[in-house]
């Protein structure tokens, strides 16, 4: 058959293919140009539903367009200047408000220490425990037996039936002597250990080393800048990567070391083409990538796995056929150039029924022979099929997330903020404009004169010192000097107030991106601190946004890859959950440690320590210090051990001595200090007093009294 199981060779560096899974793929078997005539079919397939979404998004593409315009201060074609006018100013308010609500979004993403995407266990984790606990100073039956002289021990050999819920604490309680039980621990001894939390923590620092490791905050950027500027900003990933280590051996010479690492990428939108019928991803049955490579690039694509080499060169033999699109000239401006010298490649990730893999006599594996269609990623350029395996993913998803900014229900694509203020963009520019041509004619001198007075053939210029000529006629002025209005104050108060309209239909006020000018309320402290909360809410709409259609599927992306390519028992016993913490990290940043601090006042009371979980009180507020927890601060075992430790350690130091009480000072006869009466600090004792030593000085020159 055409289409066979293969497993990738070691080391390679796919977007999605690892050493561990096996991946359906096409391979190239007798003549070339025969076989990917026979796959046309497949070619036309992917052909016609890139043309369907292309075709789709062309009002999309109009409002980008326009976004894009008034964020680099151009005007479009659609904008026509009058002869009277001269001004051409762009005043950029859209460039300004991106650029505010892009800050504020990743301030409150990447402000903290660690990336805003959490594990947590469930609530009620099945298959592990969610708390074992054991005491060591529980009184057995055991313990009594000891005590009374009978030297018995349970053998350790015997296993208790709780070990089988406590996942990554499996190999440590094995040697534990005592019961264990499970939830919280009752007594003040008692220690205890958290399975299903444990397994989270370390699944969770996996995946931030990983996204550290790819550089994810550089692409999650630029996805939160496209949100803001046009609405949607799209990530793609995770796929395997073999990332280059530098490495030198002991003569000198480079060898670099590899390992191979999840990657996330950032595509733009204008590249995106997503499912034509589709208001989501969740809803998407296909998405087309258009890629524009040179030469280079395409033969640099026979490096990677399951690339048809021949198919490549056919299709470089084709000749360049890119073309560009409308949208392009405005994006780079580098001339109207319909065609460059590069290949239009287009990755289609999506369903392919299974009459076209018939019609194309392609076999599929037996696991899919009973289904109406298969989830496939093919690669396509000039009519070739480059590249086309099954999804290899499981579960089965498209590798893309698209966030919005703000969401539109009934489009797959979100509201920027330089649609937002679209209009009140218009009005600034036009006003401003107003105001500029208005000052310049009001700003000269504007000239009348009567010719039938002067001697015929003068230079009408003006300058100072100028001398007309007259040559008759009755006595009177033949030059007026007429001065036009000015009302450029006028145009300038509707310039703010559009400006001011600009900030109600962002949601974004001037104050809160450095423009001063607040009046009211705002000259307190207290009441800018009003005000600016009042600002946030918007921008926690976006972020929470963020959260729900960009860390969390991010997450779980991550975390099926894991449990896919580096599987550990561990975490498959964990249970556990994706949260994304983009709006914690936004209260952590506000207030968040204000009310851990409150609530430690509030819990100073003896009564109430007993109900505190003062180790998770620590954590968060150690969170919210942008300080790392698991560096800083022990674990409830690894504190009563150290509690144990300071407790030995103060009792190995020698007792230091007491100090005086306030009526009397230590001496031979007395070392407490206790007697002496008036014996103090400031105090000589008197003859006869303990303490006295007979030793004179000062006024009785020396002499020694007898005692």
């Amino acid at each position: 058959s055409n289409m066979s199981l293969m497993t990738p060779p070691d080391n390679v560096s796919d977007d999605d293919a690892t050493e561990q899974d096996a991946v359906v793929s096409l391979d190239e078997d007798g003549n070339v140009e025969e076989e990917n005539a026979q796959y046309s079919g497949i070619a036309a397939f992917i052909q016609s539903q890139y043309r369907r979404s292309k075709d789709r998004r062309l009002a999309d593409e109009d409002r980008w367009l326009m976004g894009y315009r008034n964020y680099r201060g151009i005007y479009g074609p659609e904008v026509q200047f009058t002869d009277s006018e001269k001004s051409k100013a762009f005043v950029k308010i859209t460039k300004t408000k991106v650029l505010a609500a892009y800050a504020q979004i990743t301030d409150v993403l990447f402000a903290g220490s660690k990336f805003p995407l959490g594990i947590e266990p469930r609530k009620q984790p099945a298959g592990v425990a969610g708390a074992v606990s054991y005491d060591p100073n529980e009184i057995t039956e055991e313990k009594v037996q000891e005590t009374a002289g009978v030297a018995y021990k349970p053998p350790r050999s015997v296993m208790r039936p709780e070990l089988e819920r406590l996942g990554v604490y499996e190999n440590t309680l094995k040697p534990v002597e005592g019961e264990l039980t499970e939830g919280q621990g009752k007594t003040p001894s008692a220690i205890t250990f958290e399975p299903a939390k444990k397994a989270a923590m370390l699944m969770e620092r996996t995946m931030h080393d990983q996204l550290s490791e790819s550089e994810a905050w550089k692409h999650l950027r630029s996805v939160a800048f496209e949100a803001c500027l046009f609405g949607t900003g799209i990530l793609k990933g995770p796929f395997a990567y073999d990332k280059e280590y530098a490495n030198w051996d002991d003569e000198g010479n480079y060898s670099p070391e590899y390992k191979t690492i999840p990657k996330v990428e950032y595509v733009s939108i204008w590249d995106f083409y997503p499912d034509a019928d589709a208001r989501n991803m969740s809803e998407c049955e296909y998405t087309v990538q258009r890629h524009r490579l040179n030469r280079s690039q395409m033969r640099a694509l026979k490096r990677r796995p399951h690339f048809r080499d021949e198919s490549i060169e056919l299709a470089i033999d084709y000749g360049t056929n890119y073309v560009r699109q409308y949208w392009e000239d405005s994006l780079d401006e580098s001339g109207l150039v319909d065609s460059i010298d590069r290949y239009e490649v287009l990755e289609y990730w999506g369903i392919l029924d299974a009459e076209l893999a018939e019609e194309a006599d392609i076999d599929l594996p037996p696991e899919f022979e009973d289904r109406d269609e298969v989830q496939v990623n093919a690669w396509v350029c000039n009519g070739q099929i480059i590249r086309l395996v099954i999804n290899p993913f499981t579960p089965t998803r498209i590798p893309y997330s698209a966030v919005p900014y703000e969401l539109n229900p009934y489009s797959f694509f979100g509201i920027g903020v330089a649609e937002n203020m679209e209009d009140t963009q218009l009005l600034m520019n036009g006003f401003m404009r107003m105001a500029v041509d208005n000052g310049a004619l009001s700003g000269n001198l504007i000239v009348e004169v009567d010719e039938t007075n002067l001697v015929p053939g003068q230079d009408m210029s003006i300058y100072p010192g100028k001398v007309f000529r007259r040559q008759q006629g009755a006595p009177g002025q033949s030059i007026f000097g007429t001065k036009f209005p000015n009302v450029s104050n006028e145009l300038l108060m509707m310039f703010d107030k559009a400006r001011q309209l600009a900030d109600e239909s962002t949601g974004i006020p001037s104050y809160a991106h450095g423009i001063g000018g607040v009046m009211g309320v705002g000259r307190t402290a207290s009441g800018m601190s009003m005000l600016m909360g009042a600002a946030a809410q918007n921008i926690k709409t976006v972020v929470r946004n963020i959260d729900d259609y960009l860390l969390r599927p991010l997450g779980k992306a991550l975390y099926a890859f894991n449990m896919q390519f580096n599987f550990n028992e561990d975490y498959a016993k964990g249970d556990l959950d994706v949260f994304a913490r983009g709006t914690e990290s936004l209260m952590r940043n506000e207030i968040r440690s204000q009310r851990l601090l409150q609530f430690m006042q509030m819990s100073a009371n003896p009564a109430m320590a007993p109900f505190i979980k003062y180790d998770y009180i620590l954590r968060e507020m150690a969170a919210s210090l942008d300080l790392d927890e698991d560096k800083i601060l022990n674990d409830p075992r690894e504190a009563m051990l150290q509690a144990k430790m300071m407790q030995e350690i103060a009792q190995m130091m020698p007792q230091q001595p007491q100090a005086a009480p306030q009526g009397g000072v230590p001496s031979v006869n007395d070392p407490t200090g206790s007697g002496g009466g008036n014996i103090g600090p400031g105090n000589a004792p008197e003859p006869g007093a303990p303490g006295f030593t007979g030793e004179g000085g000062g006024d009785n020159g020396g002499q020694q009294p007898s005692i």
